[in-house]
């Protein structure tokens, strides 16, 4: 009997509809209205229902694969930083609320070069549960977002809601990378200090 692919997987499926959905996410927004605005809050919810699932599924049912590690870490920041591309392009986010979009944004680049130095070391930094909890806030706020001024049709003050609760993702967001960074700052000074001893040793 042949063993399932790795590559289709559930949980990398799963990921791979965080994929599929962003093009399709990023049409709606062109069609500026209530029931393409609703459409993108549920396929977005659904985007963070498979984001809690894929990694519970992989540890549960032994599929835990490195092509999985890679998926579930990379299409949550893609479809984050698309829409947080169309949130400021169609308005939802405009004036100062553009700064907190941007310090997410780039502190994802950050934290991606970070991870990819620190792999050519063969060294991983763990994430922290505030870093787990980030990206879940963000989704959280981001639909609301999303769903703009017809938020209001379910929830009075939705869109307020949605963007106090996205200056709460943004803290979050860069606390969480602080703390990385400073994890991840003494593991380079240790890799520094290792590579001057061993430089000053072949001398």
């Amino acid at each position: 009997m042949s063993k399932p692919s790795i590559v289709f997987n559930v949980p990398n499926l799963l990921c791979y509809y965080r994929i599929i959905i962003i093009p399709v996410m990023v049409g709606l927004f062109y069609f500026d209205n209530a029931v393409t605005a609703w459409i993108n809050v549920l396929l977005f919810a659904l985007a963070g229902l498979s984001d809690f699932l894929d990694g519970k599924i992989a540890r549960a049912t032994g599929q835990t694969t490195l092509l999985g590690k890679f998926l579930d870490s990379s299409t949550d920041k893609m479809l984050i930083g698309a829409l947080l591309m169309m949130l400021v392009a169609f308005d939802r986010l405009d004036g100062v609320w553009i700064i907190p979009a941007m310090i997410i944004f780039l502190r994802e680049i950050l934290i991606a070069g970070v991870r990819e130095f620190m792999a050519l070391y063969n060294v991983i930094v763990p994430i922290s549960k505030m870093g787990k909890w980030k990206m879940t806030i963000q989704m959280f706020f981001i639909g609301f977002l999303i769903a703009g001024e017809h938020g209001e049709m379910l929830i009075p003050y939705a869109y307020e809601i949605g963007k106090a609760g996205f200056l709460l993702a943004t803290v979050i967001t860069v606390t969480s990378g602080y703390e990385y960074m400073r994890q991840a700052w003494k593991t380079i000074q240790e890799i520094d200090g290792k590579e001057k001893t061993s430089t000053a040793t072949d001398m």
